[in-house]
């Protein structure tokens, strides 16, 4: 396994929004994720099984308005 911290931008999320990311948490394995106070998204995932690109996806079909990975 190899843990990876992504850090992304977002508009500010609705509760149904959220709700959504516990699911897509629990389907693709993320091991955590949160959202800070300035909209930012943060996941830590399994980098041997996801990339951040596919994470990035994924999110888009949700209707989570990510965009790319900031430090």
């Amino acid at each position: 396994m190899t843990p990876v911290e992504a850090n992304m931008n977002s508009e500010p999320l609705t509760e149904a929004q959220l709700r959504t990311l516990g699911t897509f948490a629990n389907t693709y394995g993320l091991r955590r994720f949160r959202v800070d106070d300035n909209n930012r998204l943060s996941f830590e995932y399994d980098a041997s099984r996801l990339r951040d690109t596919e994470v990035i996806h994924v999110l888009h079909q949700l209707n989570i308005p990510a965009t790319k990975k900031v430090n």
